[in-house]
């Protein structure tokens, strides 16, 4: 199986041009495994869900139907269990194999909405049943959706997405409507490695859990990291997460001239992409070993990690013309550009920088503008103008441009 996982590195320019002083160069690594790979470990998954009073009416009716239809997709080997959470708690079904799934479908029947919301409730107790059946030989979930503020227990979240991504759980965090805090949402996919969302739309439900589930069954590998390791005079300077969707990954320093970033699971079919934007080294003509890349995976029913080595060569010429940027990469460099900018437009906006938030997304709307992405470039020069006009922007614009410039590179791929 190992073989067939590939790891291909591709930079932003070349041959670059002959220097004599630091410049800057864009790095694209991409992993990915087709989808034959593909060998379905049983999942352990737990659905943590929201009935709170504001989940009333369409809200709590589509949960319903999109729970049960993932239900009625799962595997009789499969370990399912539901908790329901307002400002209390309940085990609706615990950690049970699918193998009557009446008795699930029974519990979701019974679902009603009812006081408020405390989210740490709901993830301790899916924490308890998802320990029931953790190991090596099925892929832990958590499922969580939420359409509210959860209200002095945001710390108490975010250590406890921080114990079940150590012990092999990742979180989907799925966000419903416009009164839930994101930035707790995407603490708690980051700390589990898994990943957050925004449903602007009850009906939308449904498509989120089964892409969950879709992504589950064609899981390759697991646990996989990314190491480069730099020649002394390279220095990495900012890495992102470019596919499938963008996010600034950080990195851990292993030591002076080495970095690694998580990039989780391999889906078949999918490729997983980092971005590095780092200062390369004055050279002269030739061509040059800049960096090792190495990628840590562990492929589902094998024993073992796995690792994959490639050395990172630089092209350098006396003569370099336009014609030497690739496409492909500059490409999404323009697209993590435009997510910087609406990230720090937020930022600005939260801070009451309205000044700073006005001309960053006025960059922003520029630069979709140039990408072809014609209706986001729109909603960001709408709320441009809100803000120069004195108003807030709204709960519901923050969500969709945080979310939809997030997305900018899987709607690259259906273009």
């Amino acid at each position: 199986m190992s073989d067939a996982i590939t790891l291909t590195c591709k930079w932003g320019r070349t041959p670059i041009p002959a220097s004599s002083t630091p410049q800057v160069g864009y790095l694209l690594v991409e992993a990915a495994a087709p989808t034959t790979l593909a060998a379905s470990l049983p999942l352990n998954i737990c659905f943590v869900l929201d009935r709170s009073g504001s989940m009333q009416g369409a809200k709590l009716d589509n949960l319903k139907a999109a729970t049960r239809q993932v239900i009625e997709r799962l595997n009789p080997n499969d370990i399912a269990s539901i908790v329901i959470f307002d400002d209390n708690v309940q085990t609706l079904v615990p950690a049970t194999p699918v193998g009557d799934r009446s008795q699930f479908i029974a519990a979701v029947n019974t679902i009603s909405e009812a006081g408020g919301t405390a989210m740490s409730l709901g993830m301790q107790a899916g924490h308890v049943e998802l320990q029931k059946y953790l190991g090596p030989d099925r892929l832990s979930r958590m499922v969580l959706l939420t359409d509210g503020q959860t209200w002095g227990d945001e710390p108490l979240c975010r250590d406890l997405a921080r114990t079940l991504g150590q012990s092999g759980v990742r979180i989907a965090a799925f966000g419903l409507g416009t009164e839930w805090n994101e930035q707790l949402l995407d603490d708690i996919a980051a700390a589990s490695n898994g990943y957050a969302d925004y449903i602007a739309s009850p009906a939308q439900i449904g498509d989120f859990f089964q892409k969950v589930i879709q992504d589950d069954r064609a899981t390759v590998a697991t646990n996989t990291r990314l190491l480069l390791r730099f020649v002394r005079d390279a220095t990495p300077r900012t890495v992102y997460r470019v596919k499938p969707i963008i996010e600034n990954l950080g990195y851990q320093p292993t030591d002076e001239t080495a970095v690694a970033v998580r990039l989780g699971d391999l889906v078949g079919g999918q490729t997983v992409a980092v971005l590095i934007d780092l200062m390369l080294p004055p050279r002269a003509k030739g061509r040059f070993r800049i960096a090792q890349a190495e990628l840590h995976t562990t492929p589902v029913q094998q024993t073992g990690e796995v690792v994959i080595k490639q050395d990172i060569l630089l092209d350098v010429a006396d003569q370099v013309g336009p014609e030497s940027y690739v496409p492909e990469v500059m490409n999404l460099v323009e697209r993590v550009t435009a997510f910087k900018l609406q990230t720090k437009a937020l930022q600005e906006a939260a801070t009451g920088n309205v000044t700073g938030a006005t001309q960053k997304l006025r960059a922003a709307a520029t630069r979709l503008l140039d990408l072809g992405e014609l209706e986001l470039a729109e909603k960001a020069q709408q709320q441009a103008a809100a803000l120069a006009q004195g108003q807030q922007l709204s709960s519901e614009a923050q969500k969709e441009l945080r979310y939809a410039t997030r997305r900018l590179t899987q709607r690259l791929e259906e273009q």
